[in-house]
Protein backbone atom coordinates (compact mmCIF):
# COMPACT_ATOMS: atom_id res chain seq x y z
CA UNK A 1 0.00 0.00 0.00
CA UNK A 2 1.43 3.30 -1.23
CA UNK A 3 2.60 5.54 2.21
CA UNK A 4 1.80 8.47 0.22
CA UNK A 5 -1.82 8.37 0.12
CA UNK A 6 -4.45 8.96 2.45
CA UNK A 7 -6.70 5.73 4.11
CA UNK A 8 -10.10 5.76 5.47
CA UNK A 9 -11.29 3.11 7.44
CA UNK A 10 -13.20 0.67 4.91
CA UNK A 11 -10.16 0.92 2.74
CA UNK A 12 -10.56 3.66 -0.27
CA UNK A 13 -7.45 5.24 -0.50
CA UNK A 14 -7.10 9.26 -1.22
CA UNK A 15 -4.41 10.59 -3.45
CA UNK A 16 -3.65 14.98 -3.68
CA UNK A 17 -4.11 16.16 -7.10
CA UNK A 18 -3.64 20.49 -6.43
CA UNK A 19 -6.66 21.08 -4.65
CA UNK A 20 -8.73 17.59 -5.87
CA UNK A 21 -8.62 14.31 -4.50
CA UNK A 22 -8.65 10.82 -6.16
CA UNK A 23 -10.29 8.04 -4.60
CA UNK A 24 -10.58 4.13 -4.75
CA UNK A 25 -10.20 1.12 -3.58
CA UNK A 26 -7.03 -0.34 -1.73
CA UNK A 27 -5.35 -3.92 -2.07
CA UNK A 28 -6.44 -4.78 0.80
CA UNK A 29 -10.29 -4.44 -0.17
CA UNK A 30 -9.39 -5.68 -3.70
CA UNK A 31 -7.90 -8.63 -2.40
CA UNK A 32 -11.28 -9.69 -0.15
CA UNK A 33 -13.74 -8.90 -1.92
CA UNK A 34 -12.55 -10.40 -5.70
CA UNK A 35 -12.95 -9.66 -9.31
CA UNK A 36 -14.97 -6.15 -9.06
CA UNK A 37 -18.09 -6.68 -11.86
CA UNK A 38 -19.71 -3.46 -10.78
CA UNK A 39 -18.75 0.34 -10.15
CA UNK A 40 -21.76 2.43 -9.60
CA UNK A 41 -20.45 6.11 -10.61
CA UNK A 42 -23.07 8.87 -9.20
CA UNK A 43 -23.86 11.88 -11.35
CA UNK A 44 -21.10 14.79 -10.98
CA UNK A 45 -22.41 17.39 -8.72
CA UNK A 46 -23.65 15.11 -6.22
CA UNK A 47 -22.98 16.91 -2.65
CA UNK A 48 -20.76 14.26 -0.29
CA UNK A 49 -21.24 14.15 3.61
CA UNK A 50 -18.10 12.73 5.29
CA UNK A 51 -18.48 9.09 6.36
CA UNK A 52 -22.17 8.82 4.28
CA UNK A 53 -22.38 6.29 1.27
CA UNK A 54 -22.73 7.29 -2.18
CA UNK A 55 -22.02 4.53 -4.32
CA UNK A 56 -21.43 0.96 -3.93
CA UNK A 57 -19.05 -1.57 -5.72
CA UNK A 58 -19.65 -5.35 -6.31
CA UNK A 59 -17.58 -8.27 -6.96
CA UNK A 60 -19.33 -12.03 -7.33
CA UNK A 61 -18.97 -12.22 -3.64
CA UNK A 62 -19.47 -9.50 -2.30
CA UNK A 63 -21.57 -5.81 -2.31
CA UNK A 64 -19.80 -3.16 -0.46
CA UNK A 65 -20.65 0.87 0.21
CA UNK A 66 -18.26 3.44 -0.87
CA UNK A 67 -18.64 6.12 1.73
CA UNK A 68 -17.44 9.79 1.34
CA UNK A 69 -14.23 10.51 3.04
CA UNK A 70 -14.53 14.30 2.95
CA UNK A 71 -17.81 17.12 2.50
CA UNK A 72 -17.55 17.95 -0.76
CA UNK A 73 -18.60 17.48 -4.32
CA UNK A 74 -18.49 14.29 -6.66
CA UNK A 75 -17.01 15.68 -9.86
CA UNK A 76 -15.91 12.82 -11.70
CA UNK A 77 -16.37 9.55 -11.82
CA UNK A 78 -13.89 7.22 -13.55
CA UNK A 79 -16.22 6.20 -16.44
CA UNK A 80 -14.19 3.55 -17.96
CA UNK A 81 -14.71 1.61 -15.15
CA UNK A 82 -18.40 1.37 -15.96
CA UNK A 83 -17.30 -0.84 -18.98
CA UNK A 84 -14.11 -2.55 -17.99
CA UNK A 85 -14.94 -2.65 -13.78
CA UNK A 86 -11.88 -5.09 -13.33
CA UNK A 87 -9.37 -2.25 -14.14
CA UNK A 88 -9.89 -2.22 -10.02
CA UNK A 89 -8.56 -5.67 -9.71
CA UNK A 90 -5.90 -4.64 -12.73
CA UNK A 91 -4.23 -1.62 -11.30
CA UNK A 92 -5.95 -0.19 -8.10
CA UNK A 93 -3.88 2.41 -7.57
CA UNK A 94 -3.85 3.96 -11.31
CA UNK A 95 -5.93 3.19 -14.03
CA UNK A 96 -8.59 1.74 -11.11
CA UNK A 97 -9.44 4.76 -9.42
CA UNK A 98 -13.05 6.17 -9.13
CA UNK A 99 -13.43 8.87 -7.82
CA UNK A 100 -12.89 12.34 -8.37
CA UNK A 101 -13.93 14.91 -5.19
CA UNK A 102 -13.83 18.70 -4.63
CA UNK A 103 -13.34 18.80 -1.13
CA UNK A 104 -15.31 21.99 1.18
CA UNK A 105 -12.29 21.94 3.02
CA UNK A 106 -9.10 20.03 2.38
CA UNK A 107 -8.28 20.05 6.06
CA UNK A 108 -10.62 17.38 6.44
CA UNK A 109 -7.45 15.19 5.19
CA UNK A 110 -5.99 14.93 8.81
CA UNK A 111 -8.87 12.66 9.42
CA UNK A 112 -7.80 10.04 7.25
CA UNK A 113 -5.08 7.25 8.22
CA UNK A 114 -1.90 8.49 7.08
CA UNK A 115 1.01 8.40 9.34
CA UNK A 116 2.78 4.90 8.03
CA UNK A 117 2.70 3.65 11.81
CA UNK A 118 -0.95 4.37 11.84
CA UNK A 119 -1.32 2.74 8.66
CA UNK A 120 0.36 -0.73 9.89
CA UNK A 121 -1.60 -0.93 12.77
CA UNK A 122 -4.82 -0.29 10.89
CA UNK A 123 -3.88 -3.18 8.78
CA UNK A 124 -2.84 -5.47 11.32
CA UNK A 125 -6.20 -5.27 13.13
CA UNK A 126 -8.03 -5.61 9.90
CA UNK A 127 -5.93 -9.14 9.04
CA UNK A 128 -6.64 -10.23 12.59
CA UNK A 129 -10.89 -8.92 12.14
CA UNK A 130 -11.08 -10.85 8.93
CA UNK A 131 -8.96 -14.01 9.43
CA UNK A 132 -11.77 -14.65 12.26
CA UNK A 133 -14.88 -14.24 10.05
Amino acid sequence: MPADLYYEKNHYWVRTEGDILVMGMDDFARQLSGDIVYVQIPFAGKKLKVGKKFAQVESGKWLGKVYAPVNGELIEGNEELEVEPTLINQDCYGKGWMYKIKPSDINELNNLIYDPADIEKWLLKDIEKYKQD
